[in-house]
């Protein structure tokens, strides 16, 4: 006995879609952008203030006073603090793009989260979450010297 099998034109066309579309994505190499911000929004740094994590006490930025760097947004808690950013970002901005340092010491962009900092010889750092920057904290200058190694590996600048 012949089994028929009913094929919706519209699903196959769309799985075919999908399939190849999932294919062309995998098949490019992955690269990380020069900040990492929300897709929503743009924002850097989840709208902290850059600079005041070199103080030791990260504070929520104002949208009074934001500027744009690198195609992202980035806010600030003060004039002052913005107007410093302004005369060096490059002093300030988090290493890896924001990106999570111990992941990016393993060859993997992945999101950081400015709730796990760290600043080491005057550079911002930053991992996924507290367990992450646990397993960081273990090592920091050998993750530091892998990251470092991979980073312009996966950068777009």
């Amino acid at each position: 006995m012949k089994r028929l099998i009913y094929t919706n034109p519209m699903r196959t066309a769309l799985l075919t879609l999908v399939g190849t579309l999932g294919l062309v994505a995998c098949s490019e190499s992955p690269r990380a952008a020069p900040v990492y911000t929300s897709l929503m929004d743009r924002q850097a740094v989840g709208g902290y203030d850059l600079v005041s994590f070199f103080s030791g006490k990260p504070l929520m930025g104002n949208e009074k006073y934001e500027t744009q760097y690198l195609g992202a947004s980035w806010r600030f808690s003060s004039r002052a603090n913005m107007e410093l950013f302004q005369t060096n970002p490059e002093a300030f901005l988090p290493q890896y793009g924001g990106h999570c340092s111990w992941a990016m010491a393993h060859g993997k962009p992945a999101k950081g989260s400015p709730e796990n900092w760290h600043v080491r010889d005057g550079r911002l750092y930053f991992n996924y979450n507290a367990r992450v920057h646990n397993l960081w904290s273990r090592n920091i200058t050998v993750f530091i010297g892998k990251a470092d190694q991979y980073w312009p590996t996966f950068s777009t600048e």
